[in-house]
């Protein structure tokens, strides 16, 4: 055989092993983390609701984890979270492996005591831990390394949602705006089917399920009331990441990067939040009135104080994921439309804010359309496609994780330099 032939089957052979080692260990870690999430968050924090008085003293546990056991010598930072991954994969920085044991911690206690969080990003993190660690043991070469950590990210969030086909994708485009990472496509799909398969078939994790009852008719004016609605839930996006991104940076500014104190505040403020609202339905990951949304009314402005709860909680330095909450947001607010000002069907409209939102934050078009086809079924997937690019348009150069570098501009309207951050992009907007 051509010699090479040769070396081409023994890379491939090399990245389909390890992302499957990669894939297996995420799985069942990933699959902990679901289970533990609901212990402690339906079968604790629901039956005492006296526990959410210690959100702040847990905040200073989370803190301390962070400013004593989350960085190294060289300046890598674990709290960082998602953004410290992308570096990673852009050759800034590299993961540190104790990062994934730290966040699950972090995420436990978040869960536990009211925090409102999901759980992507504890995955994400701990499926970087992992690769970073394969990365470390083998001694990977740079491309290799780029690639095991993406294959990280796929497992984690096809393990986390019981999408593999997204989670495929999710890794490959998680990392740049405007470019899609196929040189990973081999060792992200295989690490996201068997992180995926490991949940399922090996730990019976049961994922959430939602329905969508009836979807539109394909005429203009469905399709127009979906892009108005698309502009709308993109927006949402953008409010939420504004929001969570200034009050981190504020925090870090005024206390002096101590997160044990901003976590404390933190904390605090989401103790006052739930005592003035009266309710508890937006500590932790609000799971029960997002399914509700997809079957009858909630309150119109859930979506508002969802996105408060949770711009408080993480951008004080808790710590778990912003997938679940976006999901809440754009479900919640679809939900409000249907009722008040588009005449589209109720689960229908919930669900396309749940992705479109999500499309907006996480500026990942193609993994949230490859999302509304395996959440719901391939139901409306025309309308999913639409609102999935208007959405990542219209959310502009924002997003949930600042690293995240823009390849190629949303708009020939914006004048970027290739390679530029959304936090490079959005400090020369304020400037």
């Amino acid at each position: 055989m051509n010699k090479k032939y040769k070396n081409f089957l023994s890379v491939l052979l090399r990245w389909i092993i390890l992302a499957t080692v990669i894939g297996a260990a995420v799985g069942s870690f990933t699959s902990f983390l679901l289970n533990m999430n609901d212990f402690l968050g339906d079968g604790i924090r629901d039956n005492h609701s006296w526990i959410i008085y210690f959100l702040p003293i847990g905040g200073v546990v989370v803190g301390y984890m962070y400013m004593k056991l989350g960085k190294d010598t060289i300046g890598n930072d674990a709290a960082k979270g998602n953004n410290l991954i992308i570096d990673a994969i852009h050759h800034k920085a590299n993961v540190l492996i104790r990062m994934g044991p730290i966040v699950y911690l972090g995420t436990f206690i978040t869960v536990l005591f009211g925090g409102s969080t999901g759980r992507e990003g504890a995955a994400i993190q701990m499926g970087g831990s992992i690769a970073e660690a394969v990365n470390k043991y083998l001694k990977m070469n740079i491309m290799d390394k780029r690639i095991f950590l993406m294959s990280g990210i796929s497992a984690g969030f096809g393990a986390a949602f019981g999408t593999p086909i997204t989670g495929a994708v999710f890794g490959m485009e998680m990392v740049s705006v405007g470019k899609l990472k196929y040189e990973a496509f081999v060792a992200c799909i295989t690490a996201s089917f068997i992180g995926h398969y490991i949940a399922i078939a090996v730990w019976n994790i049961e994922h959430e399920t939602f329905i969508i009852k009836s979807v539109p008719d394909i005429t203009v004016m469905s399709f127009a009331k979906v892009m108005i609605a698309s502009v709308i839930f993109s927006l949402l996006s953008v409010l939420y990441c504004q929001l969570r991104h200034g009050i981190q940076n504020l925090s870090e500014k005024y206390f002096n990067k101590n997160h044990m104190l901003r976590a404390f505040i933190g904390g605090t403020v989401i103790v006052l939040f739930t005592l003035i609202i009266g309710t508890e339905e937006y500590n932790g990951r609000s799971l029960d009135m997002l399914e509700q949304s997809f079957q009858e009314s909630v309150p119109p402005f859930a979506f508002f104080a969802k996105l408060i709860f949770t711009a408080v909680t993480l951008g004080s330095g808790f710590v778990g994921g912003e997938a679940i909450p976006l999901f809440f947001m754009g479900a919640t607010l679809g939900n409000s439309l249907s009722s008040s000002l588009m005449d589209l069907p109720m689960s229908f409209l919930a669900a396309l804010g749940l992705v479109a939102t999500f499309c907006g934050g996480a500026n990942t078009p193609i993994a949230a359309f490859l999302l509304g086809i395996e959440m719901f079924d391939g139901k409306g997937v025309e309308f999913f496609f639409v609102a999935c690019f208007i959405s990542y348009i219209c959310s502009g150069h924002h997003g949930l994780w600042p690293s995240q570098k823009i390849y190629e501009p949303k708009s020939k309207l914006h004048d970027l330099v290739d390679g530029e951050t959304i936090d490079e992009v959005e400090s020369k907007t304020i400037k």
